[in-house]
């Protein structure tokens, strides 16, 4: 549980270029989540019964896997902030040879702010920032170096995550896989906590149809499952 994961550093910096504004929440719905919902025209609050737990153990793994999650989340979310900002940028740049200028500045930026943070994210801290990414800006991270870097840096750098049992390609899909719905669900309560700040998805994602879904998921398995397919 511990293999560090340093590729994401030569990956993610041309992606995460900060600018430390505060987004503005567009809120404008209560619900409440129990036995029936209400709507009424208020900002948004989320009131989830407590998570149950099967036994101490799958308790400990889930606070575990949480743990991972908010290591993970503020990169997703600082790239989709970036994504807006240097499609802004570019879009006043007409010259390739300008934007290309452009890009390089902000990744050699941001190399020299976030790159020993990302050297420190583990496999699994890694996995969960690819699939972030995918939730947060709609493309996974092989389309967006594909896209602003080359299709030979992507294809490079999707080779050597695979060393890693990774893949750049990899999508979220928490209606299609536990393990990504348990992230949602990580997600979703820590913005309600205040943990973690939130930030509107660019995939449409139904919360509150997953709730129902996956309402008797083996967390203890879905995560021991991993740590077998991927951590050993």
């Amino acid at each position: 549980m511990k293999k560090s994961f340093g590729i994401l550093f030569l990956i993610v910096p041309m992606l995460l270029f900060s600018q430390n504004t505060k987004n503005k929440k567009a809120l404008d719905e209560f619900y409440i989540i129990k036995n029936d919902s209400l709507t009424i025209p208020l900002d948004e609050v989320l009131v989830l019964n407590k998570r149950d737990f099967n036994s101490k153990k799958e308790r400990r793994y889930y606070y575990w896997y949480y743990k991972k999650v908010h290591k993970a989340y503020p990169f997703a979310k600082m790239a989709s902030d970036t994504l807006l900002h240097i499609n802004e940028e570019l879009a006043g740049i007409k010259s390739k040879r300008k934007r290309k200028k452009k890009i390089k500045s902000i990744q050699e930026y941001m190399e020299g702010e976030f790159s020993d943070q990302l050297k420190k994210l583990t496999r699994t801290e890694g996995r969960i920032l690819i699939k972030l990414i995918n939730r947060q800006t709609g493309e996974t991270m092989y389309e967006l170096i594909k896209e602003y870097r080359s299709g030979w840096k992507a294809f490079w750098y999707n080779s050597t995550a695979n060393m890693f049992r990774l893949s750049l390609k990899e999508e979220y899909k928490p209606s299609e896989e536990g393990l990504d719905f348990i992230v949602e669900d990580i997600l979703q309560r820590s913005f309600i906590n205040g943990t973690l700040e939130k930030q509107e998805p660019k995939l449409d994602i139904d919360y509150f149809q997953l709730l129902s879904q996956y309402h008797d998921i083996d967390i203890e398995k879905e995560i021991t499952d991993y740590i077998d397919k991927y951590m050993k």
